[in-house]
C-alpha cells in the first residue's frame, strides 16, 4: 500500500514532519541515505564509551517555547550553557568578544559603561552593511577583526571576510559586560539520553517506516501516489540543471584520550589563526559524563564532501532563487530544511519550519497540494 508520504532525510526536518503527520492519521516512509537517523545531530558512543558527536558538536538552544515544547515530549533534558574559548597569541579569550576580551587581550580595566565607549574609539564605521567585513569593523574595528574574525572565516569559509554577506558575521554578538556564554538564548539544553534516542522516540510511531542506507533516486519509483517531503539538497533534486550550489564541508578528527580526564576547560576552544582547524569539541562538557579518559574532535573545513552549510554569496543566492522557483512550481513534492532551503538554520529553525511545513500540508487539500518552499517562522 502506497503510504500518503515519502520523507527524504531523517534529521530534524523529515523527523519532525512524519511525527507531526503520523499523529494526524497519515501513513508515513521515512527514508534516509546515511545509515542512522538524526542527521548531523546524530550520536553515539565511540570504541570508548565517551557519548560522542561524529558529525561536529550540537548545542540545542532556542527562544521559541513551542520549539521547546515540542521537544520535550521525546526527551528529558540537560542544562547546558555552551562557552566558546579563542586562542589568540598565548592568551585563551572568551568569544563572543565580551569586557573580560578586551580586558585581558590589551591589559586595560574598562567596566562594562566603558567598553561600548572604547569600540566606539577603534570601529570603522561602515555604511551599508554588505559584506561580513562591513558588520565586523563596523563593530570592533580592524585589530578585533584580524585577531578573532578574519583567519577562522578564511579556514571556514574558503572566503575572506569582504567576501561573505553580512548575516555571516551578524551571529556572533559583542557584549559589554563578562557575560561569555556563547548562546544567550531562553532554553540551553541537551537531550538528556542524546540526540539519536531523541529521534528514536520520536519515530516511534506505528504509522512510520524507517528504512536507513536508501538512495532517494533508486526508489523514488515506488511511491508514485505519495506526497515528498524533501529535506537534501535542493539542488541534487533537480539534477543540478542550473549546475551545483556551492556547499562548505567539513573533515572531523576525532580522538580519545584515556588517561585525560579533561582536556580543556570548556566545551569548545576556537583556533582562529593557528592551525589548520578551526576548533577542538571536548564532548564530556555537553553530555555531562563521567569517564576516566576524554574525547574530542577536531575540524577541518574544506570544499569537497558532504554538504553542511550555504556558501552565503549574492551570486549564490541568486542560483538558489532558480531552484527555488522550480521548487514552488513542482506538483506533490514540498522542500524544507537547510539543505532543501539553501539556508544557514539552527536545529530550532529546523524545527519550527518542519512543525509549520507539516501542519500546512494537513490544511492543504489534507496533504494533496502542490510543491513549494517552507518558511521557518
Amino acid at each position: 500500500m502506497t503510504p500518503d508520504f515519502l520523507i527524504v532525510g531523517a534529521g530534524y526536518a523529515g523527523s519532525v514532519c512524519a511525527r507531526v503527520l503520523a499523529d494526524a492519521g497519515k501513513t508515513v516512509h521515512l527514508i534516509d541515505k546515511r545509515p542512522h537517523i538524526g542527521g548531523n545531530a546524530y550520536d553515539e558512543r565511540d570504541a570508548n564509551g565517551v557519548l560522542i558527536h561524529p558529525y561536529g558538536p550540537h548545542i540545542f538552544h532556542t527562544n521559541a517555547k513551542k520549539v521547546m515544547e515540542y521537544l520535550s515530549r521525546f526527551t528529558t533534558w540537560r542544562f547546558y550553557e555552551h562557552r566558546v574559548l579563542a586562542q589568540v597569541g598565548e592568551q585563551l579569550l572568551p568569544i563572543p568578544i565580551n569586557r573580560t576580551t578586551i580586558n585581558q587581550l590589551y591589559g586595560l580595566s574598562l567596566t562594562e559603561d566603558e567598553v561600548q565607549g572604547y569600540l566606539d574609539t577603534v570601529r570603522e564605521p561602515r555604511e551599508p552593511l554588505q559584506t561580513s567585513e562591513d558588520v565586523v569593523l563596523n563593530s570592533v574595528g580592524r585589530d578585533l577583526c584580524d585577531k578573532f574574525f578574519r583567519g577562522y572565516t578564511r579556514k571556514q569559509w574558503g572566503l575572506d571576510l569582504s567576501q561573505l554577506s553580512a548575516g555571516v558575521a551578524a551571529r556572533i554578538p559583542t557584549r559589554s559586560n563578562d557575560d561569555d556564554r556563547y548562546f544567550a538564548d531562553t532554553y540551553q539544553f541537551m537531550p538528556a539520553d542524546g540526540y539519536t534516542a531523541m529521534f528514536e522516540r520520536m519515530l516511534d510511531h506505528p504509522g512510520i517506516t524507517v528504512r536507513t542506507g536508501v538512495d532517494f533516486k533508486a526508489v523514488r519509483g515506488d511511491f508514485a501516489g505519495s506526497h515528498i517531503i524533501y529535506t537534501g539538497p535542493i539542488d541534487a533534486f533537480f539534477d543540478h540543471c542550473y549546475g551545483p550550489l556551492p556547499y562548505r564541508s567539513l573533515r572531523f578528527d576525532h580522538q580519545h584520550l584515556p588517561d585525560t580526564e579533561q582536556y580543556q576547560t570548556v566545551g569548545t576552544v576556537n583556533y582562529p589563526n593557528d592551525h589548520e582547524y578551526t576548533r577542538i569539541t571536548e564532548f564530556k562538557h555537553l553530555t555531562g559524563e563521567q569517564h576516566a579518559g576524554t574525547s574530542i574532535v577536531r575540524e577541518f573545513p574544506q570544499a569537497e564532501g558532504d554538504p553542511y552549510y550555504p556558501v552565503p554569496r549574492p551570486e549564490n543566492e541568486a542560483l538558489f532563487k532558480r531552484y527555488a522557483a522550480l521548487a514552488e512550481a513542482a506538483q506533490g513534492v514540498t522542500f524544507v530544511g537547510r539543505l532543501a532551503q539553501y539556508r544557514y538554520y539552527n536545529m530550532d529553525q529546523i524545527v519550527a519550519a518542519a512543525l509549520k511545513t507539516a501542519h500546512d500540508l494537513l490544511e492543504t487539500r489534507d496533504g494533496d497540494g502542490g510543491g513549494g518552499q517552507a518558511s521557518p517562522n
